[in-house]
């Protein structure tokens, strides 16, 4: 997240996934971790039954991992810094937090000391639903493990206060010590593979390659001097201002790789419109996916097992990509279809191979500097790792963190953007099962997959569908003020009273037409997981 940049660096784990199974606390807050990053899962399930790891887990729906807990707050869904700043509050005023470590390695604490003084677990309790005592309870365990580790994940960030929720994480693992050591940190479980390897090549508006700043002159420079060519200072758009960009017709033409906003994004309607009024739209991809469909051009490009690369996953591991196959036709690999482009543009990227494209990473990259395919050959490596001797880092900010010293951040609770009313009495949230991936793409061609979960499902609480008079299977329509949908209802209580959950993986029940565009001002990260909704039968 760009609002954590300045002490934790980058939105990578600061630890290391095997650390999960050692530790002495989990914290799990908005990450279904058994469906969503079944491996992990398995290591927390793995450190509470062998290891006797505590587990707290703070979410608003009953997911697999609530129980293995030692205790579960539900809150209402978009009240997590109300939360955070609860727990905050029992362990200042209970003298439970780590003062030598915040007298010596922080900054700001007075400034969040006061702010949260009014977050009294009675309040929090009003606000977020989560009982005093079981507030009071969590902010004890949490303070007194010796080391404890915060998972978090999209449950977390999709809301417009993703950066904030975030930075009340932060706060949380700083106020008791557990950053900079083995077994703590603020862990983001990554929500799809190589997602961080983007983000380390700049693939992100404001930064070039490992987070350095675009509109700092002298990394500019060095950009400029490496690449021959002239850059700008001013950061690009994020993904919804590109959007935006398109249907106000200040951006003429988009190059799509590997992403389908036409399933992915909120407001789906208004996606459309913008995506039409583009002079030029080119999609690259494996399949022809719901926005390549509307594509002028489309470029077929290899899957993973048929390129030579790298990956670099949630916990900073840069390891090789073989390739094992050859691609069907005429797909090549993504880096070929780029430069073959650029080459017609008439700026020459002649690379030979995708290890001649590392070795120019490791050049301008400084957490790459020590990382090459020789050595990647006996196994993975954690940046930072910014000579040829250093063996990579398992857990970041050991003695200091990158900017010097950890910024405590006051952070005040906001409302989510749309709140049930009277007209749409439910609230809607969204995210993924076990058995698919993101916009199903790749899963939903899948026999096997397709077999044991084949359709969209509306999971609603049995006190809501005696109410609707639901049965289990019956079809129901699920309306917002951007759209309706309709698929088949499964009764359960993972979902609180009032609350409904849908996945995005289906084209036929694109939830993506009822979700709300609103956007964090700092992330610009859309409240996916916070939108109100009526309920009726089909």
């Amino acid at each position: 997240m760009a609002g954590l940049a300045a002490t934790f660096g980058s939105g990578a784990m600061t630890n290391s996934i095997d650390e999960i199974e050692y530790t002495d606390l989990i914290l799990a807050t908005g990450t279904n971790t058994t469906e969503n990053h079944p491996v992990i899962g398995m290591k927390v399930k793995r450190a509470v039954r062998q290891h006797g790891t505590k587990l707290i887990v703070i979410d608003p729906r009953e997911i697999d991992l609530v129980k293995y807990a030692d205790i579960w707050l539900r809150q209402k869904p978009g009240t997590d810094v109300a939360v955070f700043n609860g727990l905050m509050n029992v362990i200042i005023a209970e003298g439970l937090y780590a003062k030598d470590y915040v007298a010596e390695r922080t900054e700001g604490f007075e400034a969040l000391k006061k702010l949260v003084e009014k977050y009294t677990p009675e309040n929090v309790e009003k606000i977020s639903g989560v009982l005093a005592e079981d507030l009071k309870k969590a902010a004890r365990m949490y303070a007194q493990a010796d080391r404890a580790s915060i998972l978090y994940a999209m449950g977390i960030t999709q809301h417009i206060s993703g950066t904030d929720n975030v930075k009340s994480c932060a706060n949380l693992s700083m106020l008791c010590g557990n950053v900079g050591i083995e077994g703590g940190g603020v862990n983001p479980l990554r929500g799809q593979n190589n997602v961080q390897g983007a983000c380390d090549m700049g693939g992100l508006p404001n930064v070039f390659p490992a987070y350095q700043q675009v509109a700092n002159e002298d990394i500019r420079k060095k950009f400029e001097a490496a690449w021959n060519a002239k850059l700008s200072p001013k950061p690009g758009l994020t993904i919804m201002e590109m959007m935006e960009a398109a249907g106000r017709g200040t951006t003429k033409a988009i190059y799509i790789m590997g992403e389908n906003p036409m399933l992915s994004d909120p407001d789906l309607q208004h996606v459309k419109k913008e995506l039409q009024k583009l002079d030029l739209m080119i999609v690259q991809d494996l399949f022809m996916t719901e926005t390549a469909q509307l594509a002028d051009v489309v470029l077929p490009v290899a899957s993973f097992a048929e390129k030579d690369g790298t990956f670099s996953n949630t916990e900073r591991r840069v390891q090789r990509v073989r390739k094992a196959v050859n691609a069907p036709g005429e797909a090549k690999a993504d880096w070929e279809v780029i430069c073959g482009i650029s080459n017609k543009f008439g700026y020459p990227m002649n690379y030979a191979s995708a290890k001649e494209i590392f070795e120019e990473v490791a050049k301008v990259t400084p957490s790459y500097a020590g990382i090459s395919y020789e050595r990647l050959e006996k196994g993975g490596i954690q940046w930072p790792c910014p000579t040829l001797e250093h063996q990579g880092t398992k857990f970041l900010h050991k003695d200091k963190f990158s900017r010097g010293l950890g910024l405590f951040t006051a952070i005040e609770y906001i409302e989510p953007n749309e709140l049930p009313d009277k007209e749409y009495p439910f609230l809607l949230s969204t995210g993924r099962v076990l058995y698919h991936y993101h916009t199903g793409t790749m899963t939903t061609r899948s026999q096997g997959l397709s077999e044991r979960y084949p359709e969209s499902l509306v999971e609603i609480n049995p006190a809501d569908a005696d109410k609707l008079k639901v049965s289990e299977g019956q079809r129901i329509k699920v309306t917002s003020r951007r759209g309706s949908v309709e698929a088949k209802a499964t009764i359960t209580k993972k979902s609180a009273p009032g609350s409904i959950f849908m996945n995005f993986h289906f084209a036929d029940a694109s939830v993506n037409l009822l979700t709300n565009p609103a956007l964090d001002p700092i992330g610009k990260i859309p409240e996916y997981k916070v939108c109100a909704v009526k309920v009726e039968a089909a």
